[in-house]
């Protein structure tokens, strides 16, 4: 059975078991492989439904649903790197809808998508639940 990353050299995550979290969304690096359609438009539907990061004014957590789809051009995102990137933001501390612009905007950074769409829907917090989507373009 071959490696991904063998055709992939690129992916550093991929693989690789012994790659610990990045501390903060600045060391995550988002990582991508090219559209093996890119002819087509085409749903892709990626859902974390435990995101957490910290509020930043009482250090607590807060926690989330990020349900992002994207239609690629070139590139397809690599779901490892964004499963650690997503992570990074766990002792991040920022309010939620700067956490779901800085999200969709790193995605758009890292492979330009024909279209993005994102909904974070974060936890009930003082009674009161908060949910930022984002479409792009």
């Amino acid at each position: 059975m071959s490696n991904d990353n063998e055709q992939s050299p690129e992916l550093t995550l991929l693989g690789k078991s012994d790659v610990p979290f990045p501390a903060s969304p600045d060391e995550a690096t988002l990582e991508s492989f090219d559209n093996p359609s890119p002819g087509r438009d085409y749903w892709i539907e990626l859902d974390c439904p435990e995101f957490s990061s910290l509020c930043p004014v009482t250090g607590q957590p807060d926690t989330a649903l990020i349900s992002i789809r994207y239609v690629p051009d070139n590139l397809c995102l690599e779901t490892k790197s964004l499963k650690f990137y997503l992570a990074s933001f766990r002792n991040n501390a920022a309010f939620n809808e700067g956490i779901a612009n800085r999200i969709a905007d790193d995605i758009i950074a890292a492979v330009s998508p024909r279209a993005l769409e994102m909904r974070a829907e974060f936890a009930a917090r003082g009674g009161i639940s908060l949910s930022v989507e984002i479409s792009h373009p």
